[in-house]
């Protein structure tokens, strides 16, 4: 009796237990997906889009979206110096 009674509390707080996504880290592992999923050959939804273009592609990938992006983010750069920062 005592095991059963065990056994059913212990699985009452593995169900009541919280998801990853839950406790914060959804967004990182969607990110991780996102950057896996561009190493395999190119975001494949608009979600992975907007994930590597919020948090950038890992260094290395050699897909035509993170190419894009590395060409794309170089324009923004400037020369450092306080007057290009109108």
């Amino acid at each position: 009796m005592q095991k059963s009674i065990l056994v059913a509390a212990s699985l009452a707080l593995i169900a009541l237990a919280q998801p990853a996504a839950a406790r914060g880290l959804g967004e990182a592992g969607e990110l991780e997906a996102a950057r896996a999923n561009a190493r395999a050959g190119g975001p494949v939804s608009e979600r992975d889009a907007e994930l590597l273009d919020r948090y950038g592609c890992l260094s290395g990938t050699r897909s035509a979206f993170c190419e894009r992006q590395r060409h794309r983010s170089r324009g923004y750069r400037g020369s450092g110096r306080r007057s290009d920062w109108r």
